[in-house]
């Protein structure tokens, strides 16, 4: 099998593992107590959880799709290049 019938490079999946692993710390930063019926905790509101989290979210899918979309130059090209 060729290099040349991959849909992605390696710098595709590292870039797409980077981002995935971004959203999961995301999703951690979300995690916490909840309030039930019996006690309300004011810790649902705290700005980790409804700001910093998103965010994180946010710039972790961001940074995969531009691994989707980012294109690696192969060997070959580079020295077609230099000629």
């Amino acid at each position: 099998m060729n290099k040349r019938d991959f849909a992605f490079g390696r710098m595709n999946f590292i870039l797409l593992a980077a981002g995935m692993l971004i959203v999961i710390i995301g999703f951690l930063l979300m995690t916490g107590g909840a309030s039930t019926d019996e006690a309300y905790n004011p810790d649902i509101f705290s700005t980790r959880r409804i700001k910093v989290a998103p965010l994180v979210c946010l710039f972790g899918f961001v940074s995969m799709i531009y691994a989707v979309v980012h294109k690696t130059k192969d060997k070959e090209e580079l020295t077609n290049d230099a000629d």
